[in-house]
């Protein structure tokens, strides 16, 4: 019997169907698939592993099995490692691990892994300012509508209420959001741009909240845990650009789903992610 791969585990245990039992699970069936859980790292009470850290374990795969926002923390940590990641479906939207695997399930997956069927991809990610979306990026008022989807998950009832409140006013009166160069869809912009990368592109989708209509198929996008699949347009394909508010001021960003602020006009360019990851082959 060959030896089994050892890995280094990445987990949070907050994300999606993350619990104890899904690790549980998921270790057995890597060791049924030729993989063994050397070490593991529970993000954020753990500090994640770095490339020094794991070279020192002589290590060469890390296993990431959580939401996106762990994800991008976690390859953000292992810029320039010399190993190979695999993304496991961990969290609530897994939209990296569905880039890279389309809707091929777990233990496939860990399957392929474990006999070495797996190659390796550098995919196209989005870089700025505010740091790499790996998955993709939200922004504009918009992103209000994350804390609803938030409450929803978490099945808040009287949170969801206010929240929803909240993001309808954001959405009809904060300034909206303009793509300006190069000029992309409406003059006044939008209440929310979604910037997806791919290999050669970075795909910018306008949503538009805007009627009693429109308002309720967003609502029933966040029901169905992916406020993305709300009323939208395909603006543009491009390989860089940049995002402003109003007299070029600042708007929210949800990168990989994780908060942050863009101060000012931003620029968002097409790059090349620095993380050998593992994905199926093409012609799987």
């Amino acid at each position: 019997m060959a030896k089994a791969r050892p890995l280094w585990l990445v987990h949070n245990d907050a994300s999606g169907s993350n619990d104890r039992e899904a690790l549980e699970r998921m270790s057995e069936d890597c060791a049924d698939y030729g993989l063994r859980v050397a070490f593991s790292t529970s993000f954020p009470t753990d500090d994640l592993p770095t490339p020094a850290m794991l070279d020192a374990a002589d290590l060469d795969l890390v296993a990431i099995f959580a939401g996106d926002g762990t994800v991008n923390a976690a390859l953000d940590a292992l810029t320039g490692w010399g190993g190979q990641v695999l993304v496991l479906p961990g969290g609530t939207m897994n939209l990296l691990y569905h880039r890279l695997f389309g809707e091929m399930d777990l233990a496939e997956v860990l399957s392929k892994a474990g006999s070495g069927s797996l190659v390796v991809r550098r995919p196209g990610v989005i870089t700025s300012p505010l740091g790499t979306a790996y998955a993709g990026l939200l922004a504009g008022p918009g992103t209000s509508w994350n804390e609803v989807r938030e409450a929803m998950r978490n099945l808040d009832v009287i949170t969801m209420a206010a929240e929803t409140r909240e993001a309808f006013a954001r959405t009809l009166n904060d300034e909206r959001l303009r793509c300006v160069e190069p000029p992309l869809g409406r003059p006044d912009g939008y209440p929310l741009l979604l910037l997806e990368p791919r290999d050669g592109s970075i795909e910018v989708n306008a949503y538009h909240a805007e009627t009693t209509a429109e308002f309720l198929d967003q609502l029933f996008a966040l029901a169905k845990h992916d406020f993305r699949e709300g009323p939208h347009d395909h603006i543009g394909s491009e390989q860089a650009l940049t995002l402003s508010g109003a007299d070029d001021g600042g708007f929210g960003v949800l990168l990989d789903g994780e908060p942050a602020v863009a101060a000012r006009a931003t620029r968002f360019q097409l790059s090349t992610c620095e993380v050998d990851l593992l994905a199926m082959r093409t012609d799987d």
